[in-house]
């Protein structure tokens, strides 16, 4: 159990899968508030989405990173699992020593740094389809007739047309943005589901019980997806220029460029949505993930017992 091992990836496949699912609505709205024009609030968003799309408005764009995300998560709870191991057999001697703040700490970064090789273009992609549901918005309908711009039939489309028009580079536009958001965000989401579990967790009891897995997962998730909102915005806005126009030329200018014309709060844009959402999207996806390792390396033991 000392080296790197598989099963970290595999059941962080499984804890992907299961917090799009659970996210995807909202991280539309998330999505739209933080890139869009015009919706106001996090209700009026809501409404204005129902209203125009129905019910499907709300998953536009879910089937490439159900398909991806859950790679992407596979990449997270691998990397931070299998680094933290490392560290503790090096500092300790031993790959299951308790953890200090210092090695989550640099397991997370570790996560967060290889994650966006992953992460970046299926961000980029989803959000790309996110957007374009905006077609029924007078101002867009005017502008996507003006400049001709491109309707992405599906993620293959999108791929095709972003390498088409930007080149491999545009797959990563806002990955910069993405590091500066993960970094800090991983540490903000496994330092707390880690101190919780064990605060949760009842006297005499080896392993955290469901309940304790359900409720740090979904106290870090809110607490980390709060906190990352205003490099989330700026991430979301990069990624999401293209669409229509191209109007920041990085990080720094879209910062300086979304300051000067709405102000401070602009950063604060979706930190509703994103601290709500964070919480069912991480409680099942570290509910998932612990549950199916579980699975896996009790099924691993039987054959030796």
């Amino acid at each position: 159990m000392s080296g790197f091992q598989l099963d970290d990836f595999v059941a962080g496949w499984i804890g992907g899968a299961a917090g799009v699912v659970v996210g995807h609505p909202l991280d539309t709205v998330k999505t739209r508030l933080q890139a869009g024009q015009g919706y106001g609030n996090t209700l009026n968003c809501i409404l204005t989405i129902y209203r125009n799309e129905n019910v499907a408005g709300f998953f536009k764009g879910m089937c490439f990173p159900l398909a991806t995300i859950a790679i992407y998560n596979s990449v997270v709870f691998g990397i931070f699992s299998n680094t933290l191991r490392l560290i503790s057999q090096h500092r300790y001697g031993k790959p299951k020593h308790s953890p200090a703040i210092s090695d989550l700490a640099v397991a997370s970064m570790v996560s967060g740094i290889v994650s966006v090789g992953v992460g970046a273009p299926v961000d980029l992609v989803k959000i790309r389809l996110q957007m374009q549901t905006l077609s029924t918005n007078k101002e867009t309908t005017a502008l996507r007739q003006k400049s001709a711009m491109v309707t992405y039939t599906g993620p293959v489309h999108c791929v095709s047309m972003i390498l088409r028009h930007e080149g491999i580079t545009g797959l990563y536009r806002g990955a910069s943005a993405m590091v500066l958001r993960d970094i800090p965000g991983y540490c903000l989401y496994f330092i707390p589901y880690a101190f919780l579990c064990e605060w949760i967790t009842p006297e005499g009891h080896t392993a955290p019980s469901v309940f304790s897995v359900w409720m740090a997962g979904g106290i870090a998730g809110a607490i980390s997806w709060g906190t990352a909102t205003p490099m989330d915005v700026v991430k979301s806005r990069l990624q999401a220029d293209g669409v229509s126009t191209n109007k920041y030329t990085g990080v720094v200018d879209c910062i300086c460029q979304s300051y000067k014309k709405e102000g401070l709060k602009v950063f604060c844009r979706g930190i509703t949505v994103n601290a709500v959402r964070g919480f069912p999207m991480s409680a099942a996806m570290f509910l998932s993930y612990e549950l199916a390792l579980k699975a896996m390396r009790r099924n691993q033991a039987e054959p030796h017992s």
